[in-house]
């Protein structure tokens, strides 16, 4: 499969086997195939970036490292497809093609996020 940064992506079960670590974030929870990865590449190293759907719980994190640092650099919440997610770039990890399951496709359709956001990632991973 070839890995085009910008689109979603699912993680195969058998990278978290093999690189078990309880700063990585839990993979197929409750028997689905969450959470949704973003992917970037640098060089030749592929970055993927949780997307979470859990909006309160990372509102209030933001909230507390801004009150705590002025800013907070390491999690966005953006809209993407329609609806609010955090992107936990605090989570980024690097990974080859070969633990990609498969492209998150709504309708049918591989979901790819808007250039200004990917744009706005990209700068944010780098900071």
């Amino acid at each position: 499969m070839k890995i085009e940064p910008g689109y979603l992506y699912h993680i195969k079960e058998e990278f978290f086997k093999v690189f078990s670590s309880k700063k990585l974030m839990k993979n197929h929870e409750n028997g689905g195939t969450r959470p949704t990865y973003f992917a970037i590449k640098e060089g030749d190293i592929l970055w993927f970036i949780p997307i979470s759907s859990k909006i309160l719980k990372y509102d209030r994190i933001i909230r507390n490292k801004i009150k705590k640092y002025g800013v907070c650099n390491s999690i966005l919440i953006r809209e993407i497809f329609g609806k609010k997610h955090a992107i936990l770039i605090q989570n980024a990890f690097p990974t080859l093609e070969k633990y990609i399951d498969h492209v998150h496709m709504i309708n049918g359709c591989p979901i790819k996020v808007i250039e200004s956001l990917e744009t706005e990632i990209l700068i944010l991973k780098n900071y």
